[in-house]
């Protein structure tokens, strides 16, 4: 089901998205990125450069038998007819149609130093090379779309001449004129004066497409949208090369949320968070916390004065609903907590604190102190959800009488690491040992042999993630550390914190809230309906 004509959203993240350094998409990645673009909804999805690129060549030729596209046109991109060649005996021209894709978009270049400077031709020649491509295209039955680069620069230098060209390319056929701030070098007034000025004066359709040099990309596209823009180029998470592109997942909230522009099918905008998460683990970038909407921090509250008047009403401190692009509210417990923020906190973990303000004047208390001494709960919701237990008198599952460990080096350069934990738990003395390849190994895995004998359920159990960090670094090798875990029963992960002078007694405390945590969350796993 085709999108409505009336406003384009038009994703780049194969082509544009993927010059971002450090990606590299396999056509098997491409393809996965394409079906998630076409479930958000947005109308076209340009797949690259083909017979430029061999990789996009196949993904056109593995989409015509794999995609099949719900919401979405595929788009196949590339250049005008090179100067002096007829555009039906330009093999790139050709590569275009041999594509298949319904949708072509070129590129042209619209300023006129670029034109006489690096295309070593002359402004009519570069306006006839649009014109003859745009037309043969579409006489062979394709949409095309024309990407007017360095357009701002140029308008700049030359008001009149991309305006001719975005005539021209309209009157060969073309359905949409591109306006590229190729440089990214546009702040917001500026793209609406531009924008404002080349819609009245050429009457043809427009879009945009911006890049983020200024960091304003997002603001960029949002503003030449007010100003007549009816088709708007983004990336996934705002990929691309240099400092990225306008992000798809900022740019159409916004559009759909703030300015009622209808951007997606109905629905669809729901799946803003999870989409863009995917999309992320495709890229092989670690999902950017701080992202407006889709970000983990997009709807975090971390002060106590924000958590008293989410604790009234959510919308006094958030200004949508995050559940509208399918994120949601968190309250960060930290030094700055107040009553409210631990109540809130409380509730998000599954408990009501509202009838016992002791316990909440007990667990502020207690944050406060620890945080003073470098704690953070902000990444350990797990430690923090075992301290609130402990505050109300939870009884713990095991004690711990000792731990040890020892580091070995021997004659042959050989590094051991052993650690011997005792335990007490179900009335039972527990002794284990364990090797590891380093000390904090060994002791999670002596730790984890000992209770996994009273509580086989801790047998998932798996250590993903360890991160240490110096507080006070000009106190050298004596400073406090911090370390973090993160670990997961292959259902769930949690992190947890640990902090002290040593840093393997700082390990042992997050490995110990570690495997408590999970003992209580096997509990809840096993309880009926969940």
């Amino acid at each position: 089901m085709a999108r409505p004509d009336a406003f384009h959203v038009y994703d780049t993240t194969l082509r544009d998205g993927a010059q971002r350094e450090g990606i590299s998409y396999s056509v098997n990645d491409k393809l996965a990125v394409a079906r998630l673009l076409d479930e958000y909804g947005v109308g076209f999805i340009e797949g690259g450069w083909p017979g430029a690129m061999p990789k996009d060549t196949e993904f056109f030729a593995r989409a015509r038998d794999e995609l099949q596209l719900r919401h979405a046109q595929l788009v196949a991109f590339g250049s005008t007819r090179k100067a002096g060649v007829r555009a039906q005996e330009d093999p790139q021209v050709q590569a275009l149609l041999d594509s298949q894709a319904p949708v072509i978009t070129l590129v042209a270049k619209s300023d006129v130093r670029h034109v006489v400077e690096a295309l070593r031709t002359t402004l009519a020649e570069n306006e006839a090379m649009v014109v003859d491509t745009v037309r043969y295209l579409v006489g062979e039955g394709r949409r095309v779309f024309v990407d007017l680069e360095h357009f701002f620069d140029g308008y700049r230098h030359d008001r009149d001449y991309g305006v001719r060209l975005l005539v021209a390319a309209a009157q060969a056929g073309a359905s949409v004129g591109v306006l590229c701030d190729t440089n990214g070098g546009m702040l917001p007034m500026g793209i609406a004066e531009v924008v404002s000025d080349v819609a009245a004066r050429s009457g043809v359709r427009i879009g945009i497409h911006c890049q983020d040099d200024t960091g304003c990309a997002i603001a960029n596209s949002v503003t030449a949208v007010q100003a007549g823009a009816t088709h708007v180029q983004c990336t996934a998470n705002g990929y691309g090369e240099r400092t990225g592109n306008a992000d798809l997942f900022v740019v159409v909230p916004n559009l759909q949320l703030k300015l009622g522009i209808d951007c997606l099918p109905p629905g669809a905008l729901a799946e803003t968070t999870r989409i863009a998460r995917e999309l992320a683990e495709i890229a092989n970038i670690a999902p950017n916390t701080h992202q407006p909407y889709a970000g983990w921090a997009s709807f975090a509250h971390k002060a106590g004065l924000h958590a008293s008047a989410l604790k009234v009403s959510p919308d006094l401190y958030n200004h949508i609903d995050p559940a509208i692009v399918g994120n949601d509210q968190a309250v960060l417990v930290t030094e700055m907590a107040g009553r409210a923020s631990v109540e809130l906190k409380g509730k998000e973990l599954g408990y009501d604190l509202s009838s016992d303000p002791d316990l909440i004047t007990r667990v502020v208390t207690r944050v406060k102190d620890l945080e003073a001494r470098g704690w953070t709960f902000e990444a350990a919701d797990a430690s923090f959800e075992l301290l609130l237990l402990a505050e109300g008198g939870a009884e713990r599952s095991f004690e711990v009488e000792s731990w040890r460990t020892i580091v070995e080096q021997l004659a042959d350069g050989t590094v051991k690491s052993e650690a011997t934990v005792k335990v007490h738990a179900a009335g039972e003395r527990i002794i284990s040992t364990a090797e590891g390849n380093g000390p904090v190994n060994a002791l999670d895995r002596a730790l984890r042999y000992a209770v996994r004998q009273i509580f086989p359920e801790l047998l998932g159990l798996k250590l993903i993630d360890y991160k240490v960090r110096i507080l006070d670094a000009g106190e050298g090798t004596a400073a406090v550390t911090r370390v973090l875990v993160g670990t997961t029963n292959g259902r769930s992960d949690w992190s947890t914190v640990g902090v002290h002078e040593n840093v393997i007694a700082a390990s042992w405390q997050a490995l110990e809230d570690a495997v408590r945590f999970g003992l209580l969350r096997s509990e809840s796993d096993d309880q009926p309906g969940d």
